[in-house]
């Protein structure tokens, strides 16, 4: 994963030891300091994530579901990729209902690290399983080259959260604490953040349960909370963040609330991640339903051929370039 070299910098520069929370205070414009993931560590290149959330820096993550989208991602100039298990789930034309295996995932995982330097969120849901399951999971996508896993408190299996009167029932708060202690236990790197989602406004418990889920979480060892909603406009998620009193920064996905905007996101201080968690699938089907059709319209390519990316792109996506060098290098 390429090292964010600014927010390097300035992790270096304060090292973000205890005696760095007034100004860690200032960048994050809140009276909560981020020293809850911030202790001092080795940079290594997992740690760019780290670093980016710890200098005060608004982390904008893209959502992939391929080695390609991951590459495109990181060209756009993106912090970090979710690994969307959505996302891979619509690339097998599957309902995203934990019917995508870890075995899978996880091999999309390994590919787009082969592929991109930017660091990886990977979604694993509700971790497969139990605390045991969980255990295995946060083993592999470390060894996997993930920079961070997030879990959700759904029960397993679990139904997509945006989906109209979708089946949305969580776990109890106790079990799911048992689930975060046993990622934080599991992981080899300090630098490997475990992000805990709470579902609890998806589920219609309401702000107070939203709150009292994230603060158990947090307890339990979480290095950042993320909270979701479906409603269509920002304002429940942003009575979450102004409610919110602990010190592990937030994370959004404003899929459903799209006003939710840079400006909007850093006015509130607190928020330190936004996933766009299912736009590249969603732009990939849209491209392809327009191109598709225009081709049958047309009756040919000829109209449509000028538009689109020329092969010699995809050549460059692929580093073909490099298989030149290397034949005409060590080819006899």
């Amino acid at each position: 994963m390429r090292l964010i070299a600014n927010d390097v910098a300035e992790y270096r520069r304060q090292s973000f030891d205890h005696s760095s929370i007034p100004e860690a205070r200032k960048m994050l414009q809140t009276g909560q300091s981020p020293k809850h993931i911030c202790g001092a560590s080795m940079l290594t290149s997992r740690a760019s994530l780290r670093a980016h959330v710890c200098a005060g820096r608004l982390a904008h993550v893209m959502a992939a579901h391929s080695p390609l989208s991951a590459i495109l991602a990181e060209e756009a100039g993106f912090h970090g990729i979710w690994a969307s298990g959505f996302e891979l789930s619509a690339l097998y034309g599957l309902p995203d209902a934990s019917l995508v295996s870890m075995t899978r995932h996880l091999d999309m995982v390994r590919s787009m690290a082969e592929q991109s330097s930017l660091p990886i969120i990977a979604d694993i849901d509700t971790g497969f399983g139990n605390a045991i399951n969980v255990i295995y999971a946060i083993q592999q996508y470390e060894r996997a080259g993930a920079a961070a896993v997030v879990i959700e408190d759904k029960a397993f299996p679990k139904v997509t959260s945006l989906l109209a009167d979708g089946r949305q029932e969580l776990i109890r708060t106790e079990e799911f604490v048992g689930k975060i202690r046993a990622a934080v236990a599991t992981r080899a790197d300090a630098d490997f953040l475990v992000i805990a989602r709470t579902e609890a406004l998806i589920a219609g418990l309401g702000e107070a349960e939203a709150l009292k889920r994230a603060g158990a979480y947090e307890e339990a060892g979480a290095d950042m909370i993320l909270v979701h909603s479906k409603r269509k406009m920002p304002d429940e998620v942003e009575s979450f963040v102004r409610a919110w009193r602990g010190q592990a920064p937030i994370v959004i996905v404003p899929t459903a609330y799209p006003e939710m905007n840079e400006s909007r996101i850093r006015a509130l201080g607190k928020i330190a991640m936004v996933i766009y968690g299912n736009h590249a699938i969603r732009a990939a089907v849209t491209a392809m339903k327009d191109v598709f059709a225009r081709i049958r319209a047309d009756g040919g390519i000829h109209r449509i051929d000028p538009e689109i990316v020329s092969v010699e792109e995809i050549f460059r996506l692929q580093k073909m370039d490099a298989v030149k060098a290397n034949e005409n290098r060590f080819l006899w």
